[in-house]
């Protein structure tokens, strides 16, 4: 029996050519921005393990930078962070007219509810309290990059 690129040698029969990954569509990308690698190391498989580009920042000053240059599509965001603060550091992403469509995500130890309605108010698009169940961030990423695939992006 023959055996070409096309023909799967244990059976014989002929497979379906495969799609080059050029046609992918682009992996979502996410920064987080946290100063605790308690949270950052396993923030970063997670995401990565769910197929997703990471960057992580561990100051403000840092995650503006990769902001800007990296242009994530969500922001994982501790608010304890310094040089900025989180709440700041949203508030500049919010003003920065190339990061308007950037999901803002506050995974927080501040809790408090002046807490969680600042980051609100501030325009984040969610606030998960630390420590977070991997579910329950998950849903919210992909709830959020979903609406980034919505039919006016």
């Amino acid at each position: 029996m023959r055996s070409g690129p096309n023909v799967n040698t244990a059976t014989g029969h002929a497979m379906a050519a495969t799609k080059p990954n050029a046609a992918a569509p682009p992996r979502r990308k996410i920064l987080i921005a946290d100063h605790e690698t308690g949270t950052t190391v396993p923030l970063k498989f997670l995401m990565e393990k769910s197929g997703y580009e990471v960057r992580v920042a561990a100051n403000g000053n840092e995650a503006l930078q990769l902001a800007t240059a990296y242009k994530p599509d969500l922001v994982l965001l501790e608010a304890m962070i310094a040089n900025p603060d989180g709440f700041e550091l949203c508030q500049l992403i919010r003003e920065n007219p190339e990061l308007s469509a950037t999901r803002i995500v506050f995974v927080s130890a501040m809790i408090r509810d002046v807490d969680i309605a600042k980051g609100m108010a501030l325009g984040a698009d969610g606030y998960i309290k630390k420590p977070f169940a991997n579910a329950e961030i998950m849903d919210h990423v992909r709830k959020l990059l979903e609406l980034n695939d919505g039919p006016d992006q």
